[in-house]
């Protein structure tokens, strides 16, 4: 993955799916902007505008493509292709 390469993930401190594709990202040392859609209606407006569903997290790649409450397997395959 190319460093110039900005993933943004939304999501909320009190979500599990959220802490985990975090984990998981921190944890594979990938660089993101993460916007906490608790802060502000216009960023849960955001996440729900990429997803078309009130779920969390939503993690938008550089691509254009998204991932939706993604399993661990999901995001790492997804990781592996950016």
């Amino acid at each position: 993955m190319s460093d110039s390469a900005e993933i943004t993930m939304y999501g909320a401190d009190w979500c599990r799916d959220c802490r985990r594709s975090k984990a998981l990202l921190d944890g594979e040392g990938v660089a993101y902007r993460y916007v906490d859609v608790e802060v502000s209606k216009e960023a849960a407006d955001e996440a729900m505008a990429v997803s078309g569903r009130p779920n969390i997290p939503v993690i938008v790649f550089p691509d254009g493509s998204h991932l939706v409450e993604p399993s661990d397997e999901a995001l790492r395959t997804k990781l592996a292709a950016v």
